[in-house]
């Protein structure tokens, strides 16, 4: 090889390792890259929950007619998105008095089979409900010359509800809710002077209650 090749060569070859020498700097030197932190989940409402309720119940919106109602529900909620879906078993206390003609009737306990849907917002779920309920009434009907009244025989009567509520969740669990529920018992037999006859006894019912989640 000539003088000239040579020293060609011997400069191509310095080049070569000159450059890989800057690059393999640049690669030792860069900054490395952050971590990667996904966003925060959202709350979810998917899940069993029991609790415990409290209330009004009246035939109409009078506060002379309210009752108080007291009970315990447990239920299950699906989610998907942003929609929950579940059903609820409520069982409840009232002691609630209507008078109809000739005497009063009594609706004492009550169990519902509900049906949920709506729609969480994180840690709020605003959402409907509708289901079928069993309403244990007694008859009561005024003693002959007195102003005393005689308790009749007690009998279930099925129904249906219609309402909706708000529901937020708390740390640890914990949820609160307030829940309007209007409950229609058509036909609810009643006996007066001998006479049978059928009175419609309808509730509105507002609760608010605690879920526990587990």
């Amino acid at each position: 090889m000539s003088p000239i090749k040579r020293k060609i060569f011997s400069v191509g070859v310095s080049t070569l390792m000159a450059c890989g020498a800057s690059a393999a700097d640049l690669a030792d030197h860069r900054v490395p890259s952050a971590p990667y932190y996904g966003a925060p989940g959202t709350f979810s409402w998917a899940g069993a929950y029991a609790g415990l309720h409290g209330g009004v119940a009246s035939p109409k919106f009078n506060l002379n007619d309210r009752a108080p109602a007291v009970g315990a529900q447990v239920g299950y909620n699906f989610q998907a998105g942003s929609g929950v879906f579940g059903a609820e078993l409520e069982g409840s206390y009232m002691n609630n008095e209507v008078r109809v003609p000739g005497g009063k009737v009594e609706s004492r306990f009550r169990g519902a089979a509900k049906a949920k849907a709506g729609l969480g917002f994180d840690r709020t779920f605003v959402y409907g409900t509708a289901g079928v309920t069993t309403t244990e009434f007694e008859g009561r009907h005024a003693a002959s010359g007195s102003d005393m009244w005689k308790s009749g025989p007690n009998s279930w009567k099925q129904g249906y509800l219609f309402g909706g509520g708000v529901e937020h969740a708390f740390s640890g669990g914990v949820s609160a809710k307030i829940e309007y529920n209007y409950v229609i018992n058509n036909a609810v037999p009643t006996t007066s002077g001998g006479i049978s006859s059928k009175s419609d006894l309808n509730d509105n019912v507002i609760e608010a209650g605690l879920n526990f989640r587990f």
